[in-house]
């Protein structure tokens, strides 16, 4: 019966691995680091309405830190141009908002993810099921290593043989955590000009690349 109930344990921790490395890779996107190295590369497409570089550096952080931090909407609506005008208009800090909602939603479950993971290693050492935890690792690592390929190639094949294989996975992916059109904006508007859709390929393809690091790891670190 206990061999039972931990392979049963085994195949829930390799289910969750995936979420854990998903997770560690939107945390380690949501940073200024990620930002500075994303605005710097060559051929990341200008503002055609005149941000320049170091507009977009003053102003992204503003909008990450807004997201991880306990600051309500005012953190961002209180911001404005040298001119006066807001920086975001109504629907740009709706649509914050809801992502707020949504990414920390996203990293409470990682915490979670993380806080189960640690205790289900300490269980299988004091109840002598390691191997069984070990078998879940690997295999979920696997597992990450099969979803990060298929983003990866899903995002390379937006990048350089058809935007609209990016487009559609991004659309999908907003319909399945925001509703209707909210998360669509004007090229004028400071959310598009901060984060044009090249941002978003490049953030989905460097999360992939983690996972896939993490999932490779797992599954051949482990191996005897």
């Amino acid at each position: 019966m206990k061999n039972k109930m931990f392979q049963i344990l085994s195949i829930i921790i390799a289910l969750l691995i995936p979420l854990a490395l998903i997770g560690l890779g939107l945390r380690l996107l949501l940073t200024t680091t990620f930002l500075k190295i994303e605005y710097n590369m060559p051929y990341f497409p200008p503002d055609e309405y005149g941000f320049t570089k170091e507009d977009r550096l003053k102003w992204a952080p503003y909008a990450v830190e807004y997201l991880i931090n306990n600051a309500g909407i005012s953190y961002l609506g209180d911001l404005k141009f040298d001119d006066g005008t807001p920086l975001y208009n109504e629907r740009e800090l709706s649509h914050m908002r809801d992502v707020k909602r949504v990414t920390r939603g996203a990293l409470n479950v990682w915490y979670a993810m993380l806080a189960i993971l640690l205790a289900l290693g300490i269980w299988s050492k004091t109840a002598h099921w390691e191997q069984a935890y070990r078998q879940g690792l690997r295999r979920g690592g696997w597992l990450m290593v099969g979803l990060a390929v298929v983003i990866g190639l899903i995002v390379i094949a937006g990048i350089v043989v058809n935007p609209n294989v990016f487009w559609g996975f991004f659309t999908a992916f907003h319909k399945l955590f925001f509703e209707g059109d909210s998360w669509l904006f004007l090229y004028s508007d400071t959310l598009i000009r901060l984060f044009p859709i090249r941002f978003w390929q490049d953030a989905f393809l460097i999360a992939a690349f983690i996972a896939l690091g993490g999932g490779l790891t797992l599954g051949t670190g482990l191996e005897k």
